[in-house]
């Protein structure tokens, strides 16, 4: 087995690279457009509680449902490609972004806000240097269980032709080839190893001031 992972390296190099390639694209192009959406929507229901409970009830609902089942759906109306691929990711990642920004921003402690406003600051002062320096750690950790559970998932892109890493393994399942299993499967959970560990990296750097 291990003589067939080296024959597969040394012979096939580019179409791997590719295929990370495309995994990681699909991951990082997934979980901007989560962050443009669950980052707004977090802190709109830390302002705005009379619909917190419905928009958080509804994103859980959606993150329930299986992104295999989101991407059978979606092929009626978006087709085959990247397009539906990241729909389902995206679906799948804003729930713990949204949830952590909502619980970051309402975990200002209310004394801070008034020694802020004696201070004489705007609500947009205090928005700006208050409210998102502290909020930040929270929206990081959303941020970092987003993307491993992205790239974990983007697998299930190639059933429907998205590419990335989910070629090698179903071409693995589709031959009974073992070594390509385990070329697909580890590069998935290295490539969602290093990315954790870039987030709490940035995290670590973003808020030393703490």
């Amino acid at each position: 087995m291990w003589q067939q992972i080296i024959d597969y390296f040394t012979n096939n190099m580019d179409t791997y690279l590719t295929a990370v390639g495309e995994h990681v694209l699909i991951s990082l192009l997934s979980l901007s457009i989560a962050l443009a959406v669950g980052i707004p929507a977090g802190i709109y229901c830390a302002h705005t509680k009379r619909f917190r409970k419905w928009i958080t009830a509804f994103f859980n609902v959606l993150r329930i449902v299986p992104s295999f089942a989101v991407l059978i759906l979606l092929i009626p109306i978006m087709g085959t490609g990247m397009r539906p691929a990241m729909t389902a990711l995206v679906i799948l990642a804003i729930p713990p972004i949204l949830m952590n920004t909502n619980a970051g921003f309402e975990s200002t402690p209310e004394f801070m806000l008034e020694t802020a406003r004696g201070l004489g600051m705007t609500e947009k002062q205090i928005f700006k240097k208050v409210r998102i320096p502290l909020a930040l750690p929270y929206i990081l950790i959303g941020t970092k269980t987003a993307l491993v559970e992205i790239i974990a998932s983007a697998t299930l892109a190639a059933y429907i032709g998205g590419g990335g890493l989910g070629t090698i393994i179903f071409t693995g399942l589709g031959l009974n080839r073992t070594d390509l299993l385990l070329i697909g499967g580890i590069s998935v959970a290295l490539l969602s190893l290093f990315s954790g560990f870039l987030v709490s990296a940035a995290e670590k750097w973003i808020v030393r001031y703490r």
